[in-house]
């Protein structure tokens, strides 16, 4: 095979790592939103229970209002909720489309290892048939 073949399927080859890796790139910032555990209650308690304002997500939690807010702030910079302003409260909501999001990195991680894992048994069964 000649040379600028063989750099040609390299470069398509990286291209396609790049263009794999842009998705979980994206999902990266919610990922780690979530790796809080406190976090992950909230978002837990808005999907179980709808938009919800701070004195309903403070309540019975023996977090402070300012530190919900501040767990708030994280999650909605990662663009896992909406705050909405009804009257004197501020409302959160769940951005279901970013957890999505997520969940598609993690079938396309999954799907990306069970074809490593797949070829390594592949290898292996051919190299003991030998």
């Amino acid at each position: 095979m000649s040379s600028s073949a063989t750099s040609r399927r390299t470069s398509a080859s990286s291209r396609n790592k790049r263009a794999r890796s842009r998705p979980l790139a994206a999902a990266a910032p919610v990922f780690a939103a979530l790796g809080d555990g406190t976090r992950l209650g909230l978002v837990r308690r808005l999907a179980d229970e709808g938009p919800l304002s701070i004195t309903q997500l403070t309540a019975d939690t023996g977090v402070t209002r300012q530190a919900v807010t501040r767990h708030l702030d994280v999650l909605h910079d990662a663009g896992l909720v909406r705050g909405t302003k009804i009257g004197r409260e501020h409302v959160w909501q769940l951005e279901a489309a970013r957890l999505e999001l997520a969940s598609r990195s993690l079938d396309q991680i999954s799907g990306w290892w069970a074809d490593k894992l797949n070829a390594l048994k592949a290898k292996l069964e051919s190299e003991t048939r030998k």
